[in-house]
């Protein structure tokens, strides 16, 4: 016997789990519903949104196009997404990306529903699901390996993300402190080379607390080893995260002379972490 569970329109199923997503990651970060909700919402969601918007009717594309044009589009999204928060001054970030993706998703959504509303209603797609096993031998061939390639392909992104997840994502405990470097504008190239004696450079300083506690930093600039202006003291909570312009001047006309960004934690007179440029001074 089928048990069939149906929706008036996924689109209102998937915006809500789009906010309950939003809420955890604001009130309850370390939650596991964060990665559970997280993955179809990034791999899934915006996705399906625009599929529904391009496509409102059943008999658009079939079940398994659709699942499949669903991950693809919410891929490009993704993508798409993080390139453009480049750009922007809030850069690349789970917040940023969290309200551009929840953005795209209610925006295609409210278009979605629009057509949805507009077509004849045996004609509209639901959100149906059906616990009981496909007749596969009753498939097309071009079913069967759209099924196939969809599985390798929902497999391989779930095993990337994990690998990565486990990678680049701190194991509970570890405790460390983001030090970046980049330009006025935000980005992480076409930093001042060839500068003027006498005449300041400015450059921004960035600074993630991950020590799990409040912390005190002092930024220090050398110029081939010669202190160059004055140190920065920064105060962050844990999980704070604060950028700072800081400016130097060359005071030698001489090339290729080293310039040093030097963080300090904890008022420990050893360094943490150092970043550098080299610049031609004239």
């Amino acid at each position: 016997m089928k048990k069939i569970i149906k929706t008036p329109n996924s689109l209102i199923l998937i915006n809500i789990l789009t906010l309950i997503l939003i809420l955890i990651i604001a009130f309850l970060p370390q939650n596991a519903l964060r990665i559970i909700l997280g993955l179809p919402f990034m791999l899934f969601f915006p996705g399906y949104a625009l599929s529904v918007a391009l496509f409102p009717r059943k008999g658009s594309v079939s079940t398994a196009e659709r699942v499949a044009l669903s991950f693809g589009l919410s891929i490009m999204s993704t993508v798409f997404a993080g390139l453009a928060m480049r750009y922007t001054p809030w850069g690349v970030g789970l917040y940023p990306i969290l309200l551009a993706l929840s953005f795209l998703i209610t925006a295609a959504s409210v278009f979605g529903l629009y057509r949805w509303q507009h077509s004849p209603l045996q004609e509209c797609i639901t959100l149906s699901a059906r616990f009981a096993l496909p007749q596969w031998p009753a498939l097309s061939r071009l079913d069967k390996t759209l099924s196939i390639t969809l599985i390798l392909l929902v497999v391989g992104i779930i095993a990337v993300l994990c690998y990565g997840y486990l990678v680049v994502i701190p194991r509970e405990g570890e405790q460390f402190t983001e030090f970046y470097v980049v330009t006025p504008g935000g980005e992480a190239s076409n930093y001042p080379s060839e500068l003027t004696v006498g005449k300041e450079a400015t450059v921004v300083l960035g600074v993630v607390n991950h020590e799990g506690q409040e912390t005190n930093y002092l930024i220090s600039v050398t110029i081939d080893g010669v202190k160059n202006g004055e140190m920065v003291s920064l105060i962050l909570s844990p999980g704070e995260k604060r950028e700072e312009e800081i400016s130097f001047v060359p005071q030698k006309a001489v090339r290729n002379q080293k310039v040093e960004f030097i963080l300090y934690k904890n008022g420990e007179t050893t360094a943490y972490a150092t970043l550098h440029l080299f610049i031609d001074a004239t």
